[in-house]
């Protein structure tokens, strides 16, 4: 006769995830994103990736994405030369983000993740060899740098498009990734295109 091992555990969301994390500091006011990715666990690339586009996703003031994308250009950057994990300078791991502000994104996001949330389980397309990942990590750093431009706008697409390319990443989620990537390109066509528009205008003005 074989003992009952009882229901399964409940599954944990991404942003309970995040939201215990960042909870685990009550006590202070900021927290230094290593201290946040330290509690991750092993998959760095995708809880960084993740982590550094909701600090992309706070209010912070017009131009600041020029500082707060360049951990995503060198996360990604490491992805397509296949680090076997990430590394960040230390200038970027001891900076130290609100924790109440970190909280209140998460939380006004989850009305928006919670349908990804709900599906998102691992399926394919299998995106997650070592080759597929190369290839990911390149065309997300083009998303990087869309978003490291200082454009209207356009930062919110492709944050969020990378937002939504981790969840994939760290699930194993083929179409959840495949959607990601998706709003990636989006996020390309329109940065593109606003600076395109800029441009023009600025020549006009000559």
């Amino acid at each position: 006769m074989t003992a009952s091992t009882g229901p399964a555990p409940p599954r944990r969301s991404l942003s309970w995830s995040l939201l215990r994390a960042v909870g685990r500091y009550r006590h202070l006011q900021v927290v230094p994103l290593g201290r946040i990715l330290a509690d991750q666990g092993q998959r760095s690339f995708g809880w960084s990736i993740l982590l550094f586009s909701i600090v992309n996703l706070l209010p912070l003031p017009f131009g600041s994405n020029v500082v707060t994308a360049i951990p995503l250009l060198l996360l990604t950057g490491q992805m397509a030369l296949a680090y076997p994990f990430v590394r960040l300078p230390a200038f970027i791991t001891r900076r130290a983000v609100s924790r109440r502000g970190f909280q209140r994104v998460v939380l006004r996001l989850k009305p928006l993740l919670r349908p990804v949330e709900r599906v998102i389980r691992p399926r394919p397309p299998d995106l997650f060899g070592l080759e597929a990942e190369r290839w990911i990590g390149g065309f997300l750093f083009l998303v990087s740098a869309a978003l490291f431009l200082p454009i209207p706008f356009s930062g919110l697409i492709s944050a969020t498009a990378m937002l939504v390319t981790a969840m994939g990443l760290l699930e194993r989620d083929g179409v959840v990734t495949l959607l990601g990537l998706g709003l990636g390109l989006v996020a390309i066509l329109v940065t593109a295109a606003a600076a395109t528009a800029l441009f023009l205008g600025a020549r006009s003005l000559i």
